[in-house]
Formats: C-alpha cells, structure tokens, sequence
C-alpha cells in the first residue's frame, strides 16, 4: 500500500560519486571539504609553504582541511581537544599540534594558547588560521596570527560566538574572513560545481582520503547526534539506510 511520491531535485545539488568511493563516504565528504577547501582556497588565499593553524583539527571540517592544507603545500599544524585528536590529525597530513583546554578559557589559558601557536610556527605566528570552534579561543588565536594573516571565521562549535577587539587587526595588519560556503556556491554555482569536481579528482586519485569514524543505523540515528553534540566525533559520523 502506499503512494510512491516524486519529489523533485535541482541537478545544481547532485554531484556524480567517484567510482571508488562507498556511500558513506560519498554522503559524507562534500559539506566539509567544499567548505575547507573553499575556505582555504578562495577565502585564506593559502599559499606552499606558509603556516596554516587548524582548530578543533579532528573534526569533519577541520579533519578536511588538514588534509587540504597539506596537499595545497602548506605547514599545517593541528590544535584539538585530545592528544587522540591531534594524534588522529597528524595521520592526516598536519606536521604538529597541540592539545587546548575545554571552553572556557581562563586568562593564563588563553595566552598559553596564542604561545603554544607562535611557538609551533616559529614565532611568526599563523598565515592561515581555520577556526570551526569559536568562544574564548578566538581572541588568542588572533593574537597569534601572523603578519597580514588570514583568520577563517568557520563556525562555533563550542558554543558561543566570539567579540573581538578589532586592535587586534590593526597591530597584525591582518583580516578576519567569513566564510559562509552554502551561500558562496548559491551565488556561483559554477565555481562551486569546479570545486566539487577537484574535490572528487582528488578522491578518486587517492590524494584525499575522508575519514568516516562511525556508522549507525537510521534505527540509532539518534546516538549520532549524541556523539556530535558530546563532541567525541572524529572525521564524519553517518546514518546508513537499508
């Protein structure tokens, strides 16, 4: 019983799967390495050989653009959560990192964060920081950019969203860069759909590699949230279907 019932897509929002990807991967990848690599790319402006700092490094788009960063010829240092998270991120290409504490972050705690950044680049600070967390970690990771630096507003993943002294800017000559890639790939839907291309080149050349670390049946969707909101994700979490 029942109607089958048609619902119609916009071809802009399909994609074709590479040929040697599964499906959770293929469902997985786009959102966080079409963002990072948007980011990256046409927001960061990263460049070989500069130093690219990547915050909350463990997580879906974070995890992505270590591995963009790498790829793209940059010095890619890793800040996490966990010693596991920044162990699992120099799997992924980063060449350092550092383990930060949980929001909030005391005075002492915020300046141990801008050192443990300068000290890992250094002293010059980061060209390109990626910072998908927010809170109380984004005012001493501006204070550890470098020189005309690009600071990547991603999102807030731990919880609050940030005020910034805009100082800061000035003493480092630096930008802050929003980056919004569902909006960017409405307006330029062309340059959205090359990117994605790239992306799947890479894929199916083997030069990225997206990392699921759990699946769970649509039955359990709901300890994937838990999982997501607990923050102990690592890569992408997918619900499969039969």
């Amino acid at each position: 019983g029942g109607f089958a019932e048609e619902v119609a897509v916009d071809a802009q929002r399909c994609i074709p799967m590479p040929a040697n990807l599964d499906f959770a991967v293929a469902s997985s990848f786009f959102v966080t390495y079409g963002t990072s690599y948007y980011a990256l790319k046409e927001r960061g402006h990263l460049k070989p050989g500069q130093n690219l700092v990547v915050l909350g490094a463990a997580g879906g788009v974070g995890l992505a653009a270590v591995e963009l960063g790498k790829l793209m010829g940059a010095r890619v240092i890793a800040g996490a959560s966990s010693q596991e998270k920044v162990d699992l991120a120099k799997k992924h290409g980063a060449e350092d990192g550092f383990v930060y504490p949980k929001n909030p972050l005391s005075k002492d705690q915020q300046k141990a964060f801008s050192e443990d950044i300068k000290r890992l680049t250094g002293g010059k600070g980061a060209d390109v920081l990626y910072d998908p967390i927010g809170a109380d970690y984004a005012e001493p990771a501006l204070r550890a950019m470098n020189w005309e630096g690009r600071y990547l507003v991603i999102g807030f993943a731990a919880g609050d969203i940030p005020r910034i002294p805009l100082n800061l800017t000035l003493l480092k000559g630096c930008d802050i860069v929003g980056v919004f890639w569902g909006a960017s790939v409405a307006r330029d839907p062309r340059g959205g759909i090359a990117n994605l291309k790239q992306l799947t080149e890479w894929i199916s050349e083997g030069k990225l590699k997206p990392y699921v670390s759990a699946k769970f049946p649509l039955a359990r969707g709901g300890e994937a949230i838990r999982m997501l909101m607990d923050r102990k994700a690592q890569g992408k979490v997918v619900v499969t279907m039969d």
